[in-house]
């Protein structure tokens, strides 16, 4: 194609590109299909750009790229196709990342699980936030590095070979034959990998999948810088004590929310948090207790990414297993707990729990007085010596404004570290980001957590920092309100169909400060057989989502989020949050989140509407 006529389609592109490119980072899960991700996009994309259509409403009718801009949006999938256009490559092969040293370790990942030699080639400096030491000891990656002058000094003397480039400019660095992976870092923007030769092709879905679960895609705002010095347009520059004095304020919020005293830690998105806890905890375990196995434990069906990557992590770093949780649906998880403590204990491995609490999705809270007892229980060996204290880590994320960790709470004198998704109460939606918190007992953890923060470059973006520090302030209001939303809404369902089961917490827990405003709705069916019931339980499921997005178009929609400023959120774990989740495990009813502004009455009537239906 020609690049100047690329260029001004680019630069039309972005003046007239939809606001929802920007602002939303959930969107609607019945207009997307994810076997097809980008490529629909970018298929229709390259539609309009051959017949020069750059209006708002052709570009805002184009299919969602991806249902969640930490996996992709419209616009990082432009900045790929740009960059495969200047490099000769597939857009597939180019992959954007927030972070700078994340696309190395998704190679590095790779081909330690194959048995592969890495070879790093770099001109100029690595990324600062390289720890070559860590990537070694403690994730267990293997490789050599080699400075060269430039990329056609490159010559492949190991299985894999990668080029860090830090050049400014797009195109970027000169590719050759001897470079499998060029990485190109923007110190400021992120980083954007190219997979380069036919024979690598099969990499792209794992590092995909590391831009899925370990870190986030960059951003919608750092995109648009990218495609704009593309372009040869003056991007804002980031003002460094503007993003000092948000972050002041973010973690202030934060301690003040928690109610605990030591430094909080922001991340890029609440899976990036998760990692961060996973590989710090590893690293602080291998150096006080080397050579002894480590459990992770997770509920099986709990948010599907929290479970794929704890397996993730077991797959890749040696020692590390995953036991599971049963946490709900019959299962009590002070009984669970206690007991594969009780296993472990007699293994004299290291445990380390994750949970939700309330327990995702069917919104159950266990005895906390009986959890804190068996997580502070003592425990013997097989040799009769003191088994290793758990670390309980609490996903957060239904109800971050319950108390847990600090003085007095019910989690205070146990090791326990809280941690919750950004984009769901403590954003409103406006981003993707997270935190986590720690009691005083797990206060020294933090600093460990907090380098494996660094060594993946998934700290939090000034915009991310800005906008946690405008919708903190007004979070715990927000939730209020919207829990009260959701009890009416739930009452109602109630009194118009007693025959539906909901999962919802109980109102003494609600006066105890649990106010989610996410309920399952497990709807009442018929048929002969387990499987007639369950098919027919699931048409219905969808059924009403369909009838309340075609009636509140403006308001409900069909996405996996909650915490939201405005309307109405529907979706089925299963088939969504539970994707990566064994089957048996996976549960096939609605989720429902209400956010504190919205139409109630009307999605009422729609409701008592469609009661009439069946």
């Amino acid at each position: 194609m020609e690049d100047g006529k690329t260029l001004n389609y680019i630069k039309d592109t972005l003046k007239n590109a939809p606001k929802d490119w920007i602002n939303l980072t959930t969107h609607r899960l019945d207009i997307y299909d994810e076997s097809q991700a980008k490529n629909q996009f970018l298929i229709q994309f390259e539609a309009l750009f051959q017949k020069g259509l750059l209006d708002t409403a052709s570009l805002g009718g184009l299919p969602t790229a991806f249902d969640y801009i930490r996996l992709g949006h419209p616009l990082s999938c432009i900045l790929e196709w740009y960059v495969g256009q200047k490099m000769n490559l597939n857009s597939n092969n180019v992959i954007c990342f927030s972070s700078k040293t994340m696309p190395l370790l998704a190679v590095l990942r790779k081909n330690s699980l194959e048995g592969k030699s890495t070879q790093i080639n770099y001109s100029g400096k690595l990324p600062d936030a390289l720890d070559i030491e860590s990537l070694k000891t403690i994730y267990g990656y293997d490789f050599e590095l080699n400075k060269v002058a430039a990329s056609t000094d490159v010559s492949k003397n190991l299985d894999s070979s990668i080029f860090i480039s830090q050049n400014e400019r797009i195109p970027f660095t000169q590719l050759n034959e001897s470079i499998d992976f060029l990485i190109h870092v923007d110190e400021s923007l992120g980083s954007i990998i190219m997979v380069n030769n036919h024979q690598n092709e099969e990499y792209i879905s794992e590092i995909q999948h590391v831009r899925r679960r370990e870190t986030i895609a960059m951003t919608p705002a750092n995109a648009l810088i990218a495609l704009q010095k593309a372009c040869g347009e003056h991007a804002p520059k980031e003002t460094p004590s503007k993003k000092k004095e948000n972050k002041a304020s973010v973690l202030n919020s934060i301690q003040e929310i928690t109610s605990t005293t030591c430094a909080p830690i922001v991340a890029s998105s609440g899976l990036s948090m998760q990692y961060a806890i996973l590989m710090g905890l590893i690293h602080d375990a291998i150096e006080k207790h080397p050579g002894k196995a480590i459990k992770i434990i997770v509920p099986p069906n709990c948010y599907g990414g929290t479970n794929d990557q704890a397996r993730r992590v077991a797959s890749s770093v040696s020692g590390v297993e995953v036991l599971d949780l049963p946490v709900d649906d019959g299962n009590d998880m002070v009984q669970s707990v206690d007991a594969v403590l009780q296993d472990i204990a007699a293994q004299d491995a290291i445990p380390y729990i994750i949970a939700e609490i309330p327990t995702n999705p069917r919104v159950e809270v266990p005895d906390l007085i009986m959890l804190k007892k068996a997580l502070g229980k003592k425990r013997v060996t097989k040799n009769g010596d003191n088994a290793i204290s758990p670390v309980f880590i609490l996903d957060q994320t239904f109800c971050p404004n319950i108390n847990f960790l600090g003085v007095g709470a019910v989690l205070y004198d146990v090791l326990a570290i809280s941690y919750a998704s950004g984009s769901k109460f403590p954003s409103g939606g406006k981003c993707t980001a997270g935190y986590c918190v720690a009691n005083v007992n797990a206060s020294p953890l933090m600093e460990k957590i907090e380098n494996h923060l660094q060594i993946c470059d998934n700290e939090a973006t000034a915009l991310q920092y800005e906008i946690l520090a405008k919708q903190l302030p007004s979070m715990n209001q927000r939730i209020s309100d919207a829990y009260t939303n959701t009890r009416e809404f739930v009452n109602f369902i109630k009194e118009t169909l007693p025959e539906a089961k909901i999962n919802f917490v109980s109102e003494s827990l609600a006066e105890e400060g649990f106010t989610p405003s996410v309920f399952s709705l497990d709807l009442p069916t018929k048929g002969d057989t387990d499987d007639e019931r369950e098919t027919y339980k699931r048409t219905l499921n969808l059924k009403l989502i369909d009838l309340m997005i075609k009636n509140i178009p403006n308001e409900s929609k069909y996405c996996v989020s909650y915490g939201q400023l405005k309307g109405c959120y529907w979706t089925i774990p299963a088939t969504s949050t539970q994707g990566t989740t064994k089957e048996g495990d996976k549960d096939y009813i609605a989720r429902v989140a209400l956010s504190p502004t919205m139409d109630l009455e009307l999605h009422k009537k729609v409701f008592f509407d469609f009661v009439g239906t069946i």
